[in-house]
């Protein structure tokens, strides 16, 4: 884990829905005050996204031995991958991507971008996302460029599992942060990265970790974003999660949890409190945090809303 510890310029190389930019300050604040000396044995991050907790953390200068990250999005998983093992290869059929597309017309950006999205979900039946390859670089770099040139940076699926996020209107995307690129591939280095539920951490997990958990939000309102995948992430979802996080605290382990203040629109719902404060911690405390968040169509209802930060410390 040398490289990773000692690279504090990377950050997130995708976009995505529920970033932690406008929170990654105070989770670091919640830390300081219990890890001393910056150094954390084993952290974990299953909900990886963007990563932009991790990448505060190296660039506040914690120490790790052990870095385990993870998701269940499987495009996500394999284009965090691709930066850790392919960079240059990556950089490459990127730089193609953004030349090309500059070049064009608006109207004939617009066919690039849907044409590349048709080759990205066209390809996904028997897709082989174990073993490194060159289609595995090509998707990557797909998925790079959508992300980069799609409405909002958003990563949504039908139900079967094709990415359907129309185009964005972008005067001049950066298709290829070959710099960044470079640096989070330094910091990847030694780091373990996973396709998996979050569940499946628990056996690695022991009393010298720290857990930081950032799940899609409960859904706290019609139509909620919930579908970073085709699986989804209710209400049901987020008890067991609590349950999870019931047993990082039973191992003696730490956790910080992200999620939406419900709140927000309810001044009645009391799910966090019904699910975590009752559970069997030796102590659960909240946070609350004010954010702008832009997933909304409408830029008028972007405004600052109230997120939570829970933990066990």
């Amino acid at each position: 884990m040398s490289k990773n510890n000692t690279n504090k310029n990377a950050k997130p190389f995708l976009k995505w829905a529920g970033g932690k930019k406008q929170v990654k300050n105070c989770i670091g604040d919640i830390l300081s005050k219990k890890i001393k000396g910056k150094r954390i044995d084993n952290y974990f991050e299953p909900f990886l996204g963007g990563g932009a907790v991790f990448f505060h953390l190296l660039e506040e200068k914690y120490k790790f031995n052990n870095v385990y990250l993870g998701d269940i999005n499987k495009e996500l998983i394999l284009t965090w991958k691709v930066v850790q093992g392919k960079p240059y290869d990556l950089i490459s059929i990127l730089e193609d991507f953004s030349e090309k597309y500059k070049k064009k017309s608006p109207e004939c950006q617009k066919k690039f971008y849907y044409d590349t999205r048709d080759d990205f979900n066209d390809s996904l039946d028997g897709f082989n996302y174990d073993k490194l390859s060159d289609e595995q670089i090509l998707r990557a770099s797909q998925m790079i460029f959508l992300n980069k040139t799609c409405f909002n940076g958003l990563y949504r699926v039908n139900l079967s599992g094709a990415f359907n996020v129309p185009m964005g209107k972008y005067k001049n995307p950066l298709i290829c942060d070959d710099k960044n690129i470079l640096k989070v591939h330094e910091a990847l280095n030694g780091v373990k990265i996973y396709c998996q539920d979050y569940s499946k951490f628990l056996d690695l997990i022991d009393r010298n970790s720290f857990v930081y958990l950032d799940p899609p939000y409960l859904p706290i309102k019609k139509n909620s974003f919930t579908n970073y995948d085709s699986s989804g992430f209710g209400v049901k979802e987020q008890i067991e999660l609590s349950k999870f996080c019931e047993s990082i605290d039973k191992k003696g382990a730490r956790f910080i949890l992200s999620n939406s203040d419900p709140k927000n629109y309810d001044s009645n719902c009391n799910f966090f409190k019904d699910h975590y404060g009752i559970l069997d911690l030796k102590v659960c405390n909240h946070k609350k945090i004010m954010v702008r968040r832009s997933i909304n169509s409408k830029g008028n209802k972007r405004g600052p809303i109230n997120e939570l930060l829970i933990y066990n410390f």
